[in-house]
């Protein structure tokens, strides 16, 4: 059972799918008929059998507390190798919206939001790469609002409403967050790469100092130099010596 709304804010018209329950909200919107005029559909989920995240990762969530939706917009004016600026117009979206409501949230690379060395929202991106441009983008997000307890066996999960005391209108929630998306997809869309760039090297994880990483050589010291618009991140070791990864290629060590 779904209801469909359709709305329209700042030139962007949308169309916002509910569902009670899906297997993954991503794959889902990857099966939808590309009929609709919007330019941004999204799909929202009280409970996602199959959700998941990076790579092989699950996403444990319990059902009817947690804000789980995958966007799509089809954002053809962004170059392939440059992609990873959609990465961080939707970081930022979810950081500066969860920042209304507590300050210490940060980015960490390349596009969870933690609140100090709590991971609080994670997000899945999967592009359509036709005729040698971006076809669509899916963003896929969890972001734990109202969950209490977790069993699984992530390391670090937080919710929101652990974070302030109480719970958070998960509705409320979701619109704030497409009005920040908006914001800085259209950044894009103007061609602002630099201010968006900017504004996610300012929200980042450990964005000064050295701290521990690994890698496939082992552990290390480094500190964070700076993430290139092709997603890769670039750190400054101890020796001086600048390491550059792309995704699971390196490994955040946390307290």
């Amino acid at each position: 059972t779904h209801l469909i709304l359709y709305c329209c804010f700042k030139r962007m018209k949308r169309t916002i799918i509910k569902l009670q329950e899906t297997d993954s909200t991503n794959k889902y919107l990857r099966g939808l008929q590309e009929e609709s005029t919007a330019d941004m559909i999204v799909v929202t989920a009280d409970y996602q059998t199959a959700g998941r995240g990076q790579g092989a990762n699950g996403w444990e969530s319990e059902a009817g507390k947690n804000l789980l939706f995958s966007l799509r917009i089809h954002p053809a004016m962004v170059s392939v190798s440059e992609q990873f600026l959609l990465s961080m117009a939707g970081g930022l979206a979810l950081h500066e919206t969860l920042q209304m409501y507590a300050d210490g949230f940060t980015l960490k690379w390349p596009n969870d939001v933690y609140w100090r060395d709590y991971k609080v929202s994670g997000t899945l991106i999967e592009t359509t790469v036709a005729h040698g441009g971006l076809q669509s983008c899916i963003f896929g997000v969890g972001i734990d609002v109202n969950q209490r307890t977790f069993h699984s066996d992530a390391p670090n999960p937080m919710s929101l409403c652990t974070i302030i005391g109480h719970e958070i209108d998960r509705e409320r929630l979701l619109e704030q967050v497409l009005i920040a998306f908006e914001k800085y997809y259209g950044m894009l869309c103007s061609g602002d790469y630099s201010t968006v760039i900017s504004l996610y090297h300012e929200a980042l994880y450990r964005k000064n100092g050295f701290y521990k990483y690994r890698d496939a050589e082992g552990s290390f010291e480094a500190e964070i130099v700076k993430v290139k618009p092709d997603g890769h991140l670039v750190l400054r070791d101890r020796q001086g010596m600048m390491r550059s990864y792309a995704f699971k290629e390196v490994e955040f060590i946390l307290n």
